[in-house]
């Protein structure tokens, strides 16, 4: 692979330790429209860097715990869900569910309203400007006040996302389990000139408008690059690749896959939402000492 930058370390050490200088100062309301028999809805106002002031939805079952928990991180999309579209409700009755909103992503939009597509190239020319650098540092804070729930296991928490959570998992070493579906920050350059697929067609229609920042780009990428995160990964992860003969299938990830230090399972997408969901959800249960999890697959999953 391409060397990372020289500075890369310092880069991320400048960045956690900006996000440090700022405590999170957590806020938490109950929403009790969306509060059930089984779990407890919160809205959570957090600070990142910045400063900056995060939105999350945290829901916590019902009991006493402890119990495993499942951290989305930020993902790259606008809308802002308590669990993923098609999950089944029943998720929160077993798991500390925790959705945190990016700055910029709705309920986290004020000052600053992200655009999609246009999110993946703010700031795209100056790395100490890039969006992404923010995002990251509100991902690692999600993940830090999440450790610090009395509900919860730590030793039971799977951060779940694209891209953004493997480099949380890195960036922090206090995830257990993880889920990743990379899509922004693997190759990025090299394979966005192959595509004409958002996000990653939002880097050539970067380049085509500013052209003669298209070396500041590459360079502000590679401190992205999944790569050189990979050894700092040392928890048990489940990689979701593209399918067969896609632009991020396997073959192509195998160099990511290498390069993970801890164990790695890989699940080649099968493009079947019922399939690749029921994947990932089984191994997640198996991992959090869920045996029953067949009770809480959305129903037309179910056997």
């Amino acid at each position: 692979m391409d060397e990372p930058p020289k500075n890369f370390r310092e880069y991320w050490q400048e960045t956690l330790a900006g996000l440090a200088r700022y405590p999170a100062c957590p806020e938490l309301e109950a929403i009790p429209l969306r509060s059930t028999a089984f779990a407890t809805l919160y809205g959570l106002r957090l600070t990142s860097i910045g400063p900056y002031r995060l939105f999350g939805y945290l829901s916590i079952p019902t009991g006493t715990g402890p119990f495993p928990a499942i951290y989305y991180t930020p993902k790259y999309q606008s809308v802002h869900e308590i669990i993923p579209q098609g999950t089944a409700n029943l998720q929160r009755s077993r798991y500390i569910t925790f959705s945190l909103a990016g700055r910029g992503q709705r309920n986290a939009d004020t000052p600053y309203a992200a655009m999609f597509p246009g999110l993946l190239t703010e700031g795209i020319g100056d790395p100490t400007a890039y969006v992404f650098r923010g995002i990251l540092a509100d991902s690692v804070r999600g993940l830090e006040f999440l450790l610090t729930r009395r509900e919860l296991d730590p030793t039971r928490v799977v951060v779940v996302g694209n891209d953004v959570a493997l480099i949380t998992a890195a960036l922090t070493g206090g995830a257990p389990y993880v889920v990743a579906t990379p899509a922004l920050f693997y190759k990025t350059a090299e394979l966005a000139v192959r595509t004409q697929t958002y996000p990653l067609e939002e880097i050539n229609d970067y380049i085509r408008l500013f052209p003669a920042r298209a070396e500041a780009v590459r360079r502000t990428l590679a401190y992205y690059d999944l790569r050189a995160f990979a050894p700092r990964v040392a928890a048990p992860t489940l990689l979701m690749t593209g399918a067969p003969g896609t632009l991020l299938d396997e073959q192509a990830l195998k160099p990511l896959i290498d390069a993970l230090a801890g164990r790695v399972t890989v699940h080649e997408s099968e493009q079947s939402l019922y399939r690749d969901g029921l994947y990932a959800e089984q191994w997640m249960a198996a991992r959090c000492g869920i045996g029953d999890s067949q009770s809480i697959l959305p129903e037309h999953w179910r056997d």
